[in-house]
């Protein structure tokens, strides 16, 4: 089967050798007659224009056409060896079928100009690294996040100074009693104790190429923010289990009350025992105003159901933040909260108070950095937690659920 293509340029070629000698015996017509007559006759000059805009288009268009079929023989050539016999065949069919090519044809004596679109042909395995840029995603995919709550649950407050100084009660004896006219009154006792927290640094540093930050703005956002999280992280585990050693912040369960229910509750479960527990704490005088438990111990709570299996507290399609018995549950992460629960006064037991809020810092001038050209970045913040009223506090561990007989 012969090549369309080709046979479109064989036409062409001979519309152009039939059209070259119309033109020379018109030529030679309109000199003799230029010799005789001393002049062209309109008619004649006519013709003879008509004829070399003829010449010229189709000369025109063979040019146009052997170089479209070069260009698609130099582009077949790039192929690989394999893909050749599937890519011949596209290559052709598209030429072939293309609108343009037809427009072209059909008015081939007019002189267009056409572009073949053969773009669709190239496979990916046909162009060399480098040459097609890779698309980028903006901005950086960061690790996720523990979510950080407990601090918000403790009265917040600031200070100026080294240490927090307080008197705290630690003891009442309650006398007062119905006296009778011309007797002694009797004494109630409070004692108290002075207490000192001294204002503790949480920090850390990172280290990182000038070059890279000024090249890469986002990379110092993105830097502070995880290092602004580094500090939020340990502080939320100092405030929980901190154990006053060294800089170590006094956490609020070192010093809680250990669970103790005042009663027993048949078939008791996680919400048995976070109720018991405010119980607790209100019996303390101090009622309680969050829960803090673990995110596993938390799900197993919402997802308790009925002996219809219907569940007790959650509601599934419910946008309300979690609750129970009317008070705040922060989940959190920690290892060590599974299985446990801290149930108590948080804005009443405890306060946080913060001498420098996080920060983050810049130098050129750590150790070698200024002839490195790097530069040393430190992130920290300052802060103490006075736990006033320990007692506002019961942590404690879950009753295991029963197991069937």
């Amino acid at each position: 089967m012969s090549d369309p293509t080709e046979d479109l340029l064989k036409q062409v070629s001979a519309d152009l050798k039939k059209a070259t000698s119309d033109f020379s015996k018109q030529a030679e017509n309109a000199l003799a007659e230029a010799k005789k007559a001393g002049s062209l006759s309109e008619e004649t000059k006519n013709a003879v224009d008509e004829l070399a805009t003829k010449f010229n288009s189709l000369t025109e268009a063979e040019k146009m056409l052997k170089a479209q079929l070069g260009e698609l023989e130099q582009e077949f050539a790039r192929i690989p060896a394999q893909t050749q016999g599937s890519q011949r065949e596209t290559v052709g069919g598209m030429v072939i079928k293309s609108e343009a090519l037809k427009q072209f044809a059909a008015s081939v004596e007019g002189g267009k100009r056409v572009s073949v679109p053969v773009q669709n042909a190239l496979i990916s395995s046909g162009v060399a690294e480098g040459v097609v840029e890779p698309q980028r995603l903006p901005g950086i995919d960061v690790m996720p996040k523990q979510r950080l709550f407990i601090r918000d649950l403790i009265a917040p407050g600031r200070t100026t100074s080294p240490a927090i100084f307080w008197v705290q009660q630690t003891g009442f004896t309650n006398a007062a009693a119905v006296v009778p006219e011309n007797t002694a009154k009797p004494y109630s006792d409070i004692t108290f104790a002075t207490k000192i927290t001294p204002v503790t640094t949480i920090a850390h540093m990172f280290k990182a190429s000038k070059q890279i930050l000024d090249d890469f703005a986002q990379l110092q956002s993105t830097i502070d923010t995880e290092m602004r999280y580094g500090l939020k992280y340990v502080e939320e585990q100092e405030i929980l289990f901190g154990d006053g050693t060294g800089a170590h912040l006094t956490g609020i369960v070192p010093q809680a009350s250990a669970y103790s229910a005042a009663f027993a509750v048949e078939q008791q479960n996680g919400i048995d025992d976070l109720r018991l527990a405010m119980l607790q704490a209100q019996l303390a005088r101090l009622p309680a105003s969050g829960h803090v438990l673990h995110f596993i111990d938390w799900a197993k709570i919402e997802l308790t159901k009925d002996t219809l299996g219907r569940y007790i507290l959650a509601n599934p399609l419910g946008l309300a933040g979690p609750l129970l018995w009317g008070l705040p549950v922060v989940a959190t992460e920690i290892a060590a909260f599974q299985g446990k629960f801290l149930t108590g006064a948080f804005a009443t037991g405890a306060q946080i108070f913060d001498r420098e809020d996080a920060n983050v810092v810049i130098s050129t001038e750590n150790a070698d950095d200024f002839e490195k050209n790097m530069i040393s970045i430190r992130c920290e913040e300052r802060l103490a937690l006075a736990v006033k009223r320990p007692e506002a506090f019961i942590y404690g561990t879950f009753t295991a659920p029963a197991t069937g007989s």
